[in-house]
């Protein structure tokens, strides 16, 4: 939904006492509110917390000085992956983690 003017509150409490909103400040609310992430947006930006913190647990395995065993990298792969497709909340919260194979 677009916030507009006309579906935003009108009034403001200032010391307890109803005070009109100027244009300006149901402008600024209306501008504000029209740029909050939606709620996939949400879900997918804390799958994505999640998935990074699960990959920086093994970023040690991908120095230079490291043989990565084929299921790490493969594990890894699928962390990075783990977004690609995904449409809708329900989408996000059906994800499953691959599981960590030993180092």
């Amino acid at each position: 939904m677009a916030w507009t003017v006309d579906n935003i509150p009108q009034i403001k409490f200032v010391n307890g006492v109803e005070v009109p909103l100027s244009q300006e400040e149901k402008l600024a609310i209306v501008e504000d509110w029209n740029n909050q992430p939606s709620e996939f947006e949400n879900s997918l930006n804390v799958l994505r917390d999640t998935r990074n913190s699960l990959l920086a647990k093994t970023d040690y395995l991908a120095l230079s000085d490291q043989t990565m065993s084929t299921e790490m990298t493969t594990y890894r792969q699928a962390l990075r992956d783990i977004t690609n497709g995904l449409t809708t909340v329900a989408d996000v919260e059906a994800v499953v983690f691959p599981e960590k194979p030993e180092a």
